[in-house]
C-alpha cells in the first residue's frame, strides 16, 4: 500500500511499508517476537490479538530487507506494539513508524489518536505531541501511562 506521506526520515537507509497483516504479519512478528517475547519477557498470550487483523501495520525495513521496526493502527485510533529492534534503536526508526502511523491515522480522519506508552517512552511520545492521560498501570508486567494526541 502506498501511502505517499511525508514520514521523519531516520538515519539510517530503510524503507518504511504500510499495510494489512497478511501482507505484514512475518516481519511484523519477527520484532515483536524478539523485543516483546525475549527481550521484555511479555507472555505469548499476551502479545498475539484478533486485533492484528483489523489493524493498519508499519514496517521498517534496511537495504537487505530485513525488519527493523514496527506498530500498528487499530480501526479506533489507537497506536501500538511499536517496537525497534535493540541494534537499530536511536537511529529514528520509531519516530519514522509513529509518523506514518499518525499521518495514515489523519487522512483516515481521525481526529485523535492513542496509545499505552511504556512509562520509559513517555518522553519519546511527548514530542510528537502525546500527553499524559489518567494513573500509571501495569500491562504484561510493565509500568504504562495512556496518552493521546490530537491531530491537526
Amino acid at each position: 500500500m502506498d501511502m505517499n506521506m511525508d514520514v521523519k526520515q531516520p538515519r539510517i537507509a530503510c524503507r518504511i511499508e504500510l499495510d494489512d497483516w497478511a501482507t505484514l504479519q512475518a516481519p511484523a512478528r519477527d520484532v515483536r517476537t524478539e523485543v516483546f517475547l525475549v527481550e521484555q519477557r511479555v507472555p505469548v498470550e499476551l502479545e498475539w490479538d484478533e486485533m492484528d487483523a483489523v489493524s493498519l501495520h508499519a514496517a521498517a525495513f534496511d537495504a537487505a530487507g530485513r525488519a527493523l521496526a514496527t506498530g500498528r493502527l487499530l480501526p479506533d485510533g489507537h497506536i501500538g506494539r511499536m517496537a525497534v529492534r535493540c541494534d537499530a534503536r536511536a537511529q529514528g526508526l520509531g519516530s519514522a513508524i509513529l509518523t506514518a502511523l499518525m499521518q495514515a491515522a489523519k487522512q483516515r480522519g481521525q481526529r485523535e489518536v492513542m496509545l499505552n506508552a511504556q512509562i520509559h517512552a513517555e518522553g519519546f511520545y511527548t514530542r510528537f505531541g502525546f500527553a499524559r492521560e489518567g494513573a500509571e498501570f501495569d500491562d504484561a508486567g510493565i509500568p504504562h501511562i495512556c496518552m493521546r494526541c490530537r491531530l491537526a
